[in-house]
């Protein structure tokens, strides 16, 4: 019987335990990979504090050609000229300057009167007329003599007068109806008159003049008739049943021009104003006594 070595134990042993150690090196070396990489994040991108002083880059300048520039407005705020406000049509500037509403849009190059925008400047006087010099030549010219002084106060008395102006005297009123006075004439509620009457009431002309405007594109008029009688002074008849007059034609002091109605209106009456250069003036002060 052989016989019992210890070195014999202890070699298996001693494998055993280096093949553990080994193991746990490796374990050990498997965790720390592990724990190297989930230390470190995703790639991305290295963040920049740029702080509260950061510059942007300065916005693109405006080039004033391409800012659009409604039509007149060059002429905003001249003598002879309206600025276009919210609510206006071209027949209340017309009625507001004591004009044609067709003669303003041609007087501003309107190709649709009809379309006119806020803060457009449109002309609300004639344009003044342009005068062309003519070239002079040698074979025009004669000589002049001068003329006797004696001669002079006939030569100025022979220059033709200028034209009259279309001042009050010029136009002589009659009642545009014949009912009794509803409403007087009050600057800041009513423009002009109001006067009763019966549905189909003759509405007359109250002074020669011309249709520059008949229809009912006026709010708060209703159907409306626009008589010029000059320069100076336009008159109004509003909430008519009927129009019996057309633009453009010229109407002679007492002639039938509507009947009276109630359209746009309460009841039936004539609104009757008298704009003396586009602004309402009191009709009582230029119609005669009833």
């Amino acid at each position: 019987m052989a016989a019992f070595s210890p070195t014999a134990l202890e070699a298996p042993r001693a494998g055993k335990g280096a093949a553990r150690l080994a193991l746990s090196c490796l374990l050990a070396a498997a965790v720390l990979l592990v724990a190297a990489c989930g230390s470190r994040g995703p790639n991305r991108a290295p963040v920049e504090d740029r702080g509260t002083g950061m510059t942007r880059p300065p916005a693109a300048a405006v080039d004033p050609a391409s800012v659009k520039l409604l039509p007149g407005a060059e002429n905003a705020g001249k003598p002879g000229y309206y600025t276009v406000k919210p609510g206006d049509t071209l027949i209340r500037i017309g009625l507001d300057t004591g004009q044609n509403w067709r003669d303003i849009g041609r007087w501003s190059n309107l190709e649709n009167p009809n379309l006119i925008e806020v803060g457009q400047v449109l002309r609300v006087v004639p344009p003044e007329p342009v005068a062309v010099a003519r070239p002079v030549t040698s074979s025009t010219v004669t000589p002049v003599s001068p003329a006797p002084a004696a001669s002079a106060p006939a030569a100025a008395s022979s220059a033709p007068k200028p034209a009259a102006s279309g001042g009050d005297e010029d136009v002589a009123w009659i009642w545009p109806a014949q009912g009794a006075v509803l409403a007087g004439f009050d600057e800041a509620k009513n423009k002009g008159m109001d006067i009763a009457g019966k549905a189909g009431d003759a509405v007359m002309a109250s002074a020669d003049g011309r249709v520059v405007y008949a229809g009912a594109g006026l709010r708060g008029y209703g159907n409306l008739i626009i008589l010029k009688h000059n320069n100076t002074f336009l008159t109004a008849y509003a909430h008519n049943q009927t129009l019996l007059v057309k633009e453009d034609q010229s109407v002679r002091k007492g002639q039938k021009i509507a009947e009276m109605g109630n359209s746009d209106a309460d009841r039936v009456k004539l609104h009757f104003e008298i704009r003396r250069q586009g602004k309402p003036v009191d009709p009582a002060k230029y119609l005669p006594p009833k």
